[in-house]
């Protein structure tokens, strides 16, 4: 037996899965039907309790393949666990994989209940645990991200070298990257711009992570040394951070976007895009410099989903583009920031 205690005082009934211990952190859910690989191992996620809205999860098992790093989230709830996983890519059950890498979670939870908990009252925190607690304490402020630059080669021929500043990226977007011809090279948030700037980079990528953009001061001094100095691509928490550099504000939503089929409109187009997202907090449009043009627009809630700013070789998104060669729906976000590396301004 197992529970999960919510700070408004809920409290649910549970079977324990995963590692032994207590886990909290800040509640959220994801409606995703498949990812829940990548869901586990998206560092965006780090410090959060994860809800799957899809009832059975673990169907496929563990791919190592599909994994975007380390194990990320700091709890994990399901409605029900697969414990007979059908694919000839598994490498074992999701409970071992829980177990080995130290993810405390909780099944037989109904998840679509705690979905619309979530959606009527806004962020909660968390607890799963053995014995329900006299208190919640409140979600820490977490980091993510390399700690010690590491360069990536291009696959065959390198066209451009790309500095990736890492608040939290997962590996399929550098390796799609070097899939394109860039040398990456990772550095830590902390590095100085001068250092970055200093080597001479044909562009800089901002890159996606967790926590609240408005409260990382030195993320957004270092964003505003490097814009105009380099094209510079803002992905995620890379896309708020822009924004907050270049005088604009940002807010938390009542719903954060997360999982694999959020509508995405292209203004002054007529395409919509169905796209993956990780993020608790958007860019008000309406704060946004003159000089900004907001180029996505999210179709649920209307929030700002993209933002190019022409006259520093400069754009963002707030979506994840696609990196998986068999769908490749956004991935031109990633063609346009190569065009602009070329000199192509208008890309």
């Amino acid at each position: 037996m197992a529970y999960l205690v919510l700070s408004n005082g809920m409290t649910f009934e549970g079977q324990r899965i995963g590692a032994q211990g207590v886990a909290s952190g800040e509640m959220v859910f994801t409606t995703g039907v498949v990812g829940y690989l990548e869901t586990l191992t998206d560092p965006a996620y780090a410090g959060q309790v994860v809800v799957q809205t899809f009832p059975q999860i673990g169907n496929y098992g563990v791919i190592s393949e599909d994994l975007e790093g380390a194990a990320a989230v700091a709890g994990y709830v399901v409605h029900e666990l697969c414990d007979a996983p059908s694919n000839f890519r598994c490498e074992g059950t999701l409970d071992e994989y829980l177990k080995k890498n130290g993810v405390v979670g909780i099944s037989g939870v109904d998840t679509r209940e705690l979905t619309r908990i979530l959606r009527s009252s806004g962020p909660l925190t968390a607890v799963i645990c053995d014995e329900a607690p006299a208190d919640i304490p409140e979600a820490a402020s977490v980091r993510a991200g390399c700690t010690e630059t590491t360069v990536y080669p291009a696959q065959g021929e390198k066209k451009y070298a790309v500095t990736l500043v890492d608040y939290g990226v997962k590996k399929s977007v550098i390796a799609h990257l070097c899939s394109l011809g860039c040398e990456v090279k990772a550095v830590p948030q902390e590095t100085p711009a001068a250092a970055i700037l200093a080597e001479k980079p044909d562009g800089v990528i901002l890159s996606p992570g967790p926590g609240d953009p408005a409260q990382m001061a030195q993320a957004i001094a270092l964003s505003q040394l490097l814009i105009g100095k380099a094209p510079l691509l803002g992905l995620g928490l890379g896309h708020q951070l822009i924004a907050l550099a270049m005088g604009a504000k940002t807010v938390r939503l009542p719903v954060g976007h997360r999982g694999s089929n959020h509508p995405v409109r292209a203004l002054g187009g007529s395409r919509t895009y169905i796209t993956s997202q990780n993020h608790g907090y958007a860019v008000c449009a309406d704060s946004l410099p003159a000089s900004a043009v907001m180029t996505f627009q999210n179709v649920n809630d209307h929030s700002c989903e993209g933002v190019a700013y022409p006259a520093l070789r400069c754009m963002t998104v707030q979506f994840e583009p696609d990196t998986n060669k068999s769908f490749i729906g956004t991935s031109f976000v990633y063609d346009r920031f190569i065009a602009m590396m070329g000199g192509n301004a208008d890309a």
